[in-house]
């Protein structure tokens, strides 16, 4: 007998469907893959940023290499990669799960890109180099809930104008996005988001696990930029005018 139709129909939906999902994640780990703050240095500078202070390739870094358009200009590109990351997700499919995953493949790829292997003296591969995942962290929250931006960007530039660390401001992002969709969630919306929230902060925690070693020791970057930074400087100004000459 011939099959009906609607069971034609089922079928290459039961087929489809779970190429969609594992299409969208690959979209998403491949747009978390361009590292942009590499290319905007390298145009600009003439510079590898993977030779600059952290050697990553976020925003911050990229302030560091290159000034500080140059570090905004590459935080709203890694910040867009994460949100086309759930927009993409959403044209191929319904499942939300899917919608936060994909975000998730886009922050991965920002940390460790396929684009940027990375070999030790000898030759061999070591793995793959890329960013701290902050801003595509901040771009999938703004994908899942485009408000979402309004806060978060403006609550990470105080963290990070204010206190100068990087990597807190980092790890603050996923922190503050984890915050919005746990509200948001108590008032009705998917916990699914939260728990995206959730994988996020996981994620960047341990992408900066030997910047959060450096910060308990001490030894942690202060963005100069920032009033920390400022002090900071100021502070090490009087100490060495106060200092006796030899």
């Amino acid at each position: 007998m011939r099959k009906s139709y609607q069971s034609c129909i089922v079928e290459e939906l039961s087929v489809t469907q779970p190429l969609s999902y594992i299409l969208a994640i690959v979209i998403g780990y491949v747009l978390g893959s361009v590292p942009f703050g590499l290319l905007i240095v390298k145009l600009s500078t003439g510079k590898d940023i993977r030779q600059v202070a952290s050697g990553r390739t976020g925003g911050t870094n990229a302030m560091r290499a290159a000034g500080f358009w140059a570090g905004m200009l590459t935080a709203v590109l890694d910040i867009l990669k994460g949100a086309c990351a759930v927009w993409i997700a959403n044209a191929l499919t319904d499942n939300h799960l899917i919608h936060i995953l994909a975000p998730v493949a886009a922050i991965l790829g920002h940390n460790y890109s396929i684009f940027l292997p990375n070999y030790d003296e000898s030759g061999k591969f070591i793995g793959l180099r890329g960013g701290a995942g902050g801003a595509p962290a901040a771009g999938g929250a703004m994908g899942l809930w485009a408000p979402s931006i309004l806060i978060v960007f403006p609550m990470a530039l105080i963290v990070i104008f204010t206190f100068g660390y990087a990597s807190i401001t980092t790890i603050f992002i996923a922190v503050f996005a984890t915050i919005i969709f746990t509200i948001r969630a108590l008032n009705g919306m998917p916990w699914l988001d939260a728990l995206y929230g959730v994988i996020a902060t996981l994620l960047l925690v341990w992408a900066l696990r030997p910047n959060i070693k450096s910060l308990i020791e001490g030894n942690e970057r202060v963005v100069s930029m920032s009033l920390h930074g400022k002090i900071k400087a100021r502070r090490e100004a009087a100490k060495s005018a106060g200092e006796p000459k030899a």
